[in-house]
């Protein structure tokens, strides 16, 4: 099967039943080539209802999250030409790349220098210049590069920290899932008012936990 046809049933077979109905969304996945951001030895993966393992030796917390779950983000972000973008999670750069090409600017923290690198590599190949990849902790944000108009968070954390919330511009959107395994639901948080925020959480899903948040305190009996 060639890559158009997998692409092709990807998003009738996994993304539409997953309530993704957004026409510029579904484009955009049929344009950014998501094989080219999937790593050598999984590259057959890319269209697969999974996670895809980013590192070499196969780190359960360094994946490509399954194409499903990167769609129903980016039509829960809505992100604008004008916008100003926040990931936290490089990766591959394959969310990256998706959101540059709906946004104005796009900055992405990756704690792995590695994987930075290949985000870079990725993206520069995929001919994406709007998107600066910073290997480093991205947990407490950018404040001296904000506010954000979309901040998004590629994978999972117990809670989201108020100094990410700080960082939205006025109805400026974070999506996050948030929870503990194996109860997590994805969150978007709309900043509506200087010091107020509303929050919804359309769906569940699962995904690994990203470094530099803090768990919350575990106590034994």
């Amino acid at each position: 099967m060639n890559n158009d046809i997998a692409r092709f049933n990807m998003i009738e077979q996994q993304i539409r039943p997953w309530e993704v109905l957004d026409g510029q969304v579904l484009a955009l996945l049929s344009e950014v080539k998501r094989e080219n951001f999937a790593p050598m030895a999984h590259k057959a993966l890319a269209f697969v209802d999974m996670e895809i393992p980013l590192s070499k030796d196969g780190t359960p917390d360094q994946v490509m999250l399954a194409p499903r779950v990167e769609a129903r983000f980016l039509q829960n972000a809505a992100v604008k030409p004008t916008d100003k973008v926040m990931e936290i999670g490089t990766g591959s750069g394959y969310m990256a790349a998706l959101l540059a090409h709906q946004a104005a600017s796009v900055l992405s923290f990756e704690w792995d220098p590695a994987l930075a690198q290949q985000a870079i590599a990725n993206l520069q190949t995929a001919g994406i210049h709007n998107v600066e990849v910073r290997q480093a902790d991205g947990s407490q944000g950018a404040p001296a590069d904000g506010p954000f108009d979309v901040i998004m968070l590629s994978g999972s954390v117990p809670e989201v920290p108020q100094v990410l919330l700080n960082q939205l511009s006025m109805g400026g959107r974070l999506l996050a899932v948030v929870g503990e395994d194996p109860m997590m639901r994805a969150s978007v948080i709309t900043r509506t008012a200087d010091q107020q925020w509303q929050t919804s959480e359309p769906w569940d899903t699962i995904a690994p936990r990203l470094k530099g948040f803090p768990e919350h305190n575990r106590f034994a009996f």
